[in-house]
C-alpha cells in the first residue's frame, strides 16, 4: 500500500528556552538515547525551560488535528514551532513532505503568504481598516490588484455571514463578528495549512458554540488541514478529528475522540475526559453488530433512520431506545448492521460499552 505524505509531521521536535548553555546541553545529547522526561529534567536543572519536549506528530491532509492540554503545557508553544513563528531547539519538521525548517527567509515568507493561515485568540484586526480591508489585507500582500482583491474579500465575508458589515470597522463590532472577520481574512489567501491558537476562548459560552458550527461548516466545505489548540475539552470532541494531549512539553496520547475517552492512557487524560457523556462521543457503528442472524428481526422495518456515523445520543433521538433490533445505514443509505437493545444497555447503565469499543477511522 502506497503511504500517504503527510501534511504536517514533527519528529523529535524539542523548544527549550534558556541561554545557548540550556540549548547546547540539549544539542549535545540525542533525544530518544534517555527518556525525555530525564532530558528535560536535566536541562531544568541547568535553568532552562522546556515547553515541547520529544515531540513526534503525523497530520495527514485534510484533518482536523486538535492540540490540548492545561496552560502552560506547550500546545501554543508547539503550534508555533510548527508554523515557525518561533524556531524550534532540535528535531525535524516537515511540511508537505519537505523540510520546512530547511526554508530560507524568503521561502517561509511564501509559505505563510499562499499556504498558511492563522487565527489567535486576540483578533489582531487593524483598528483604521473596514472589513473588507481587513479581510483584503494578505492579497494586498501578495499584491492582487485592487479589483481582486475586492472580489475575493466580498466572497470571504459573504462565506462567514458579514454582509451589509463590509464598511464597519473594528470597534463597530462584537467579539463574534471580529473574530469572523479573522477567519475571512486568514481564509483570502486559501490556505492549505490552517493555525487556529484558541480562537474563541475570549467569547461568551453561545457565541462560542455558535463559531464552532461555523468553523465545522467552513471545514465541510474546504477540507483545510487544521491545527487548532484548546485547552476545552468538549470544543475539542466537538471538532477534531484525532487529539494530541500534551503535558509538560510532551505528547501523552493521540488519537480519536473516541479512543481518548474510551481508553485513557494515565490518570492525566483520564481528568479531561471524566465528565464527557459517553452517549456524545461512541458511534453508532462502534456498537453495531453485522447484519448476519438479525435480518429476519429487522425485516420490514424499512430505513431505521439509523446512521453508523451517528453518536448514540443522535441514536437515542431517532428511536433506538426501542426494545428490538434496528437496521444501521451508511451514509448512501445502504444496509451494513444491527444496533440491538443489549449493545445499549451496558452504555446507558453500566458506563462502558458493550464487549470491546472499536476504534473507527474518521476518514
Amino acid at each position: 500500500m502506497q503511504s500517504v505524505e503527510m501534511a504536517l509531521s514533527c519528529k523529535k521536535l524539542w523548544k527549550v528556552f534558556g541561554d545557548q548553555q540550556q540549548e547546547q546541553l540539549l544539542r549535545s545529547q540525542r533525544a530518544g538515547v534517555i527518556p525525555a522526561s530525564e532530558l528535560s529534567q536535566s536541562i531544568a536543572d541547568a535553568g532552562g525551560i522546556v515547553a515541547c519536549a520529544d515531540v513526534n506528530l503525523d497530520i495527514k491532509p485534510g484533518e482536523f488535528f486538535v492540540l490540548m492540554g492545561l496552560s502552560g503545557s506547550g500546545k501554543s508553544t508547539l503550534m508555533r514551532c510548527m508554523s515557525r513563528l518561533i524556531e524550534p531547539t532540535s528535531g525535524e519538521l516537515e511540511l508537505d513532505g519537505e523540510d520546512f525548517l530547511a526554508a530560507s527567509a524568503s521561502q517561509l515568507r511564501e509559505a505563510r503568504r499562499s499556504k498558511m493561515g492563522m487565527v489567535f485568540q486576540h483578533f489582531g484586526l487593524f483598528p483604521h481598516m473596514s472589513v473588507l480591508d481587513n479581510v483584503a489585507y494578505p492579497l494586498r500582500v501578495q499584491k492582487k490588484n485592487l479589483k481582486a482583491r475586492r472580489e475575493k474579500a466580498l466572497e470571504m465575508i459573504q462565506l462567514v455571514g458579514l454582509e451589509g458589515r463590509e464598511l464597519a470597522y473594528p470597534h463597530e463590532l462584537s467579539g463574534g463578528q471580529k473574530q469572523r472577520v479573522g477567519i475571512a481574512r486568514s481564509l483570502a489567501v486559501d490556505p492549505q495549512l490552517w493555525f487556529l491558537d484558541e480562537p474563541f476562548s475570549a467569547l461568551d459560552p453561545l457565541i462560542r458554540a455558535q463559531m464552532q458550527t461555523e468553523l465545522l461548516r467552513l471545514q465541510t466545505l474546504f477540507k483545510k488541514t487544521i491545527v487548532f489548540v484548546t485547552h476545552d475539552f468538549m470544543e475539542a470532541v466537538r471538532l477534531a478529528d484525532r487529539i494530541a494531549i500534551m503535558k509538560d512539553g510532551q505528547v501523552v496520547q493521540v488519537g480519536s475522540p473516541e479512543d481518548i475517552v474510551l481508553n485513557p492512557a494515565s490518570d492525566y487524560v483520564s481528568e479531561f475526559v471524566k465528565e464527557v457523556p459517553r452517549t456524545r462521543i461512541i458511534k453508532v457503528e462502534q456498537l453495531m453488530q453485522p447484519l448476519s442472524g438479525h435480518e429476519s428481526r429487522t425485516a420490514g422495518q424499512g430505513d431505521s433512520g439509523l446512521r453508523a456515523d451517528m453518536t448514540l445520543e443522535e441514536a437515542l433521538a431517532v428511536g433506538a431506545q426501542n426494545s428490538v433490533a434496528m437496521t444501521v445505514s451508511d451514509s448512501q443509505g445502504a444496509p451494513i448492521g444491527v444496533l440491538t437493545p443489549e449493545s445499549l444497555v451496558d452504555v446507558l447503565h453500566a458506563g462502558h460499552s458493550h464487549g470491546p469499543v472499536r476504534e473507527v477511522s474518521r476518514g
